[in-house]
């Protein structure tokens, strides 16, 4: 048995050698680990969790093709284990890997509420809104444990500062009651990111995330209690999932989305190699054909870092992928009327108690 071929609910099937390290570690033989399992014949990684000391915990954006100011990680690594996922990278700072490290080792920030109302109270702090999270989901499995991205969003309840989350989660029904009370302010909204709506093809490319049938009636139970929410088609893979972008747009406004957004698949650093491991591995009769078409939107290239481009790509299939999102967005109702929320409500903790 190959260990690359048999890692038992993860995205990536191997760790890459990081990119700042001079060393790296191979693996040891299957008789010699202690995590493999003679029953289902499959090596299972166990999830290790590690405790962030940082003293700051808003990530100020100064890339002007992202569309938010400030984001909010509770974690970095990422149970879900998407295989495409874009912060694979961001994990090598850590001294850990793209691959199995970035879904297996998660670095957890428990101090993060009271840090987040530390740089609230700071006189320099612009209110603006939070997107909770730019670039692991806040609302990976652990979250159902130590609740730190609830305790923060009492935080920005407390506050009154405005906040985007973005999950593949359904997790985050357990905080519906905040929420429900920040949006009758019009100080939150809620995106779920759907890649497919194919059930095989997501657990291959998302093992641990919500079904995106969840994900729909997710959507639903939110919208029913008026909170504004939207979909996000990311990333969209030319030559595997770009033909459901109609379908995807279709099924999240009939359950209550009122606006959509999409970005083109990016492979930076060791992810390009994570994938192209998992089309071999997982599609192998598609593999040149969605290469091919990822190179045609990236210059003969299989990514671009190039602001502006890099999230959408280019050329003409680029185009017509963009212009089939546009007119099925017509089409559903979706983006028709932006959603505004309020910076106006932010009170510190000084002006709260003057209030009382």
């Amino acid at each position: 048995m190959s260990l690359r071929s048999a890692i038992k609910g993860r995205g990536a099937q191997s760790n890459p050698k990081n990119r700042f390290e001079r060393f790296s570690l191979e693996n040891f033989p299957d008789d010699e680990l202690d995590i493999y399992s003679e029953e289902d014949d499959k090596i299972k990684i166990p999830t290790q969790f590690f405790i962030d000391d940082s003293k700051t915990v808003i990530a100020k954006n100064d890339s002007y093709d992202v569309g938010f100011n400030y984001s909010f990680n509770p974690y970095r690594g990422c149970e879900h284990g998407c295989i495409y996922c874009y912060a694979r990278p961001s994990h090598e700072y850590l001294g850990f890997s793209s691959g199995t490290d970035f879904e297996s080792r998660i670095v957890v920030k428990k101090d993060a509420p009271k840090l987040l109302e530390a740089e609230f109270n700071k006189k320099s702090y612009k209110p603006d809104f939070i997107m909770f999270s730019g670039d692991t989901d806040c609302y990976q499995p652990v979250e159902r444990k130590l609740k730190i991205t609830r305790e923060v969003l009492k935080v920005c309840h407390r506050y009154r500062n405005p906040v985007t989350i973005i999950t593949k989660n359904e997790l985050v029904l357990r905080d519906i009651d905040i929420i429900k009370e920040m949006a009758e302010s019009d100080l939150i909204s809620v995106c779920f990111s759907i890649v497919t709506l194919n059930r095989s093809l997501a657990r291959k490319m998302e093992p641990r995330t919500s079904s995106p049938e969840r994900r729909l009636e997710t959507i639903g139970k939110l919208a029913e209690k008026k909170i504004p929410v939207g979909v996000n088609i990311a990333p969209i893979i030319p030559g595997l999932t770009d033909q459901e972008i109609p379908l995807i747009l279709k099924e999240a406004s009939l359950h209550g989305a009122v606006f959509a957004g999409h970005s083109m698949l990016r492979l930076p650093y060791a992810v390009k190699e994570l994938f192209l491991e998992w089309l071999k591995k997982e599609l192998p009769g598609k593999e040149s054909k969605i290469v091919n078409k990822i190179r045609e939107m990236r210059d003969g290239k299989l990514n671009e870092s190039e602001f502006g481009v890099r999230f959408s790509g280019k050329g003409e299939l680029a185009e017509a992928i963009h212009a089939l999102f546009e007119i099925s967005c017509r089409k559903y109702g979706l983006n028709r009327e932006m959603v505004k929320l309020r910076t106006d409500l932010f009170r510190r903790a000084s002006e709260q108690l003057e209030i009382f």
